[in-house]
């Protein structure tokens, strides 16, 4: 079983916050990827190598690229052996770069992890004349539900949302590929402005440029991929070069903090992301906030649920505040707050045609309340 020639169709697992894979797959269909379709914890799509470095690249909303490189049945560990072994891995890993194997099993007779683990290792090891290591960056990952082994290589490394930029960071921050996808459910597309009153790091401020200048979010970082015996480097530099052309945008986004330290952060992961020119930080209290010169847009903000940030009782004041502000001020604005409180999201007074799904976060349920146009 020989690894996919560069060019034919690799299936191509992207995953995803639970209860937010629909807004994933639309952003895999509109970067052009073949075939989107969702499952549960992501979406998978079809593509050559170069397709997998380009969603490594191109996609916000995805945590993370695994590149399916072979599937069978095993209905034991002597057949998973056999067949592992029948993975043309030299054409996948290579000898002088250091891996490790991670196996799941469901519903299958074969029922150990361990076990499988260390048959996958065997053939690995076997093949490469290495052993592999514990604490390795590159990741095979085993995963055999219903009797069905899927082998697949994680070629993404760091997790996506790990793009280099946002080094400055207060209280539970909000990942950048959920923040991502919170946009695009607000159904943000770069050509308005975007205010966040509790901006916090910058997160929904700092995205809402990227998008709008169309930077790649991968473009600062390095990949898994790029160690494996498949990649190639000549192509993916082309591809780089070819993605890597950034648009001009006259809007500026604003983010506004009561926290002094969170808007030095925010500033200092502006200008390494390389927007620091379309934002606009400021140290305000919700109670003096107006909306920025020009047409309306979005307002999106993640504050404190009390949960593990502020007590809950004395927030009802603050979300309350934040609604009399939207209603008075922000007409024309449309709405979207994420919180794991229903209680505090009603709080604001504020009129919500349309809730999500609670999604998992940080071990909370949040969920993205948002409003239409305030009148």
């Amino acid at each position: 079983m020989t690894a996919p020639p560069p060019n034919a169709p690799i299936e191509i697992f992207l995953s995803g916050p639970p209860g937010l894979e629909p807004l994933l797959r639309d952003e895999v269909a509109a970067r052009g990827f073949a075939n989107p379709r969702v499952v549960p914890g992501g979406v998978i799509c079809d593509g050559g190598w170069p397709e997998v470095w380009r969603a490594n690249l191109v996609l916000r909303g995805a945590g993370r690229v695994l590149a399916r490189v072979a599937r069978f049945r095993a209905m034991h560990l002597a057949q998973l052996d056999k067949r592992a072994r029948k993975v043309d891995w030299a054409s996948l890993l290579r000898a002088d770069i250091p891996y490790r194997v991670e196996a799941t099993c469901r519903k299958s007779r074969i029922y150990h992890a361990g076990a499988a683990t260390e048959r996958v290792c065997n053939a690995i090891a076997d093949a490469l004349g290495q052993p592999p290591v514990d604490k390795a960056a590159l990741v095979v990952r085993v995963r055999i539900e219903d009797d069905l082994c899927d082998i697949s290589l994680d070629t993404s490394g760091d997790a996506l949302h790990k793009r280099g930029h946002k080094q400055s960071i207060g209280k539970a921050p909000m990942r950048e590929t959920l923040a991502a996808l919170f946009l695009r459910a607000c159904r943000y597309d770069g050509t308005e402005p975007v205010v966040d009153p509790m901006c916090g790091s910058g997160s929904f401020v700092i995205e809402a440029a990227e998008i709008a200048r169309g930077l790649a979010p991968g473009r600062d970082r390095s990949f898994a991929f790029e160690n494996l015996a498949c990649f190639d480097a000549g192509a993916w530099g082309q591809l780089r070069s070819d993605t890597l052309a950034p648009n001009r945008t006259a809007l500026t986004f604003h983010g506004f903090d009561r926290d002094a330290g969170a808007i030095s952060n925010a500033v200092q992961n502006a200008e390494r992301a390389g927007v620091a020119e379309s934002t606009r930080f400021t140290h305000q209290a919700i109670a003096d906030l107006a909306p920025p010169d020009g047409p309306p847009g979005l307002v999106i903000v993640n504050p404190p649920y009390g949960a593990r940030i502020g007590n809950r009782k004395l927030l009802f004041a603050l979300y309350g505040s934040f609604g009399a502000v939207m209603t008075a001020r922000f007409k024309g604005w449309r709405v979207g707050i994420v919180t794991s409180d229903k209680g505090l999201a009603r709080a604001t007074g504020l009129h919500f045609r349309n809730v999500s799904a609670p999604i998992p976060h940080g071990g909370l349920k949040i969920q993205l309340f948002q409003t239409g146009p305030l009148k």
